[in-house]
């Protein structure tokens, strides 16, 4: 199906988006969209006609675990709502430990790279047939955005995927941001990449920004696409004509004007390459890594995984996990300095969201939000959602006695007591309890500064 030029659907820039000329598709965050009814916006742009597909971001088809049967109902009730031609979902693992470890369950909140082992692939695989088996539609997987490498792999990226193809028919959804990540931060070649994997199988592409800090490539969607990544799009340009090509942003949303201007930079990226010439004729041993005392091939698609890969991919992706969010020691063969950054990468977000999910907290700390919320999420793993990551972090600040301002201590307690209670106030109550409370909130985040963990000089670092 012939996608065209499309842009990340956004409930901050819908207005843009719907105004915004030449966009011939949209992609929404499939969590985002309740099962049962659309956004007004996304409904309008629907009723004339334009293509929506739902993006998956929490299936973690990666992981150890099966695909949970509610979480595939759910991506597969929002295809049938939006009449979409194909959804699609992330080759990463985003979560961790439980049955198969024995151990307490883990989120990390954001995707994480798995392993390009035999073990992995196998997981994935049958992961993948489960997926396809539940959905009403056609499934596409994307490549994601690595800050760490896994040591001893045994695949290349472009290898896995190809074997991925090759075994379940799934088609691809291939990011060039994200590719041009892991140029920065594993030295990895998007041509290599982009040579070694079946370009036939490419459903649409993903153009997207980011920023580099301290030699670390950030893929943010909340800046500027870069010349890189179109670079990356154009070699991806010259070996095939991709059906849809898609804008993402996220965060730190520009004008219009600038979403337009990235819109044309796209369009004119893959008009000016050079067509896709005829393909050599490469057997598939070419693209594909070959298994220790096996040809290639000889694993059949639709086989189950090695006796034992489950498990085995369950102890290495939590104790991964288990680093990166509940402070454990970094698992052997993993660049520490790497780990770390990730570490905060994570930790980040998580602050980020529950600012959105519980905006009073930010209110009543103040510049110690941040710091604050850091402090705590550095060894309290997410593990119940972001509401229920919202209620705790208060709850272990008030045990720890804070904040020291008695004013916005007892804000806090307030706002904790109405969430944590069973039956919690109607909205217009909190509304009028917000508003009561307004006068004491603005004295008190006056007063506030210094009196967390974390901050200096009365001001919370970002």
């Amino acid at each position: 199906m012939k996608l065209g030029i499309g842009i990340g659907w956004r409930p901050e820039i819908a207005d843009a988006v719907e105004a915004l000329p030449g966009v011939d598709w949209v992609e929404a965050v499939a969590e985002n969209i309740c099962a049962d009814h659309l956004p007004e916006p996304l409904a309008r742009l629907r009723e004339r006609g334009v293509t929506v597909v739902p993006h998956g971001v929490s299936l973690g088809l990666g992981g150890a675990g099966r695909p949970g049967a509610d979480r595939l109902a759910d991506l597969a009730a929002r295809a049938t709502l939006l009449g979409a031609p194909l959804v699609t979902e992330h080759i990463a693992f985003v979560r961790a430990g439980g049955p198969l470890t024995a151990s307490p369950g883990l989120e990390a909140g954001h995707l994480l790279p798995v392993p390009r082992t035999w073990d992995a692939l196998d997981v994935l695989c049958e992961n993948v047939r489960v997926a396809q088996d539940s959905l009403p539609v056609p499934l596409a997987l994307e490549n994601i955005a690595a800050l760490i490498a896994w040591p001893d792999e045994e695949l290349t990226e472009g290898q896995f995927l190809a074997e991925l193809v090759e075994r379940t028919g799934v088609r691809l959804l291939i990011d060039v941001a994200n590719l041009h990540t892991n140029h920065v931060n594993r030295g990895e070649d998007p041509a290599t990449a982009l040579d070694e994997l079946p370009v036939e199988a490419i459903a649409y592409v993903h153009v997207a920004g980011g920023v580099e800090k301290d030699g670390v490539w950030h893929d943010t969607h909340a800046h500027p696409v870069t010349r890189p990544v179109l670079d990356v799009l154009t070699e991806l340009r010259a070996r095939v004509d991709p059906p849809g090509v898609l804008l993402e942003r996220d965060d730190a949303f520009p004008p219009a004007g600038e979403l337009a201007g990235e819109l044309t930079a796209i369009r004119e990226t893959l008009a000016a390459a050079a067509p896709p010439a005829a393909p050599p004729a490469a057997s598939r041993s070419a693209r594909s890594g070959t298994r220790p005392g096996e040809g290639p091939g000889e694993r059949a698609p639709g086989t189950r995984p090695a006796p034992g890969a489950r498990e085995r991919v369950a102890v290495a992706q939590t104790a991964v996990l288990s680093s990166l969010v509940a402070g454990t020691p970094v698992p052997e063969g993993f660049d520490h300095r790497r780990m770390a950054v990730q570490s905060r990468a994570l930790a980040a977000k998580r602050a980020d969201v529950v600012a959105k999910v519980a905006p009073e907290l930010p209110l009543i700390l103040g510049d110690g939000y941040r710091p604050a919320y850091l402090g705590y999420a550095r060894t309290r793993p997410l593990s119940g959602g972001y509401r229920r990551d919202a209620l705790d972090f208060a709850e272990h600040l008030l045990i720890a006695g804070l904040p020291a301002d008695d004013d916005a201590r007892r804000g806090l307690t307030r706002w904790w007591q109405d969430r944590a209670a069973p039956r919690p106030p109607r909205r217009g109550t909190r509304l009028v309890r917000a508003a009561r409370d307004m006068r004491v909130v603005r004295a008190a985040r006056t007063a506030l500064s210094g009196t967390l963990p974390g901050t200096r000089s009365g001001r919370g670092t970002r």
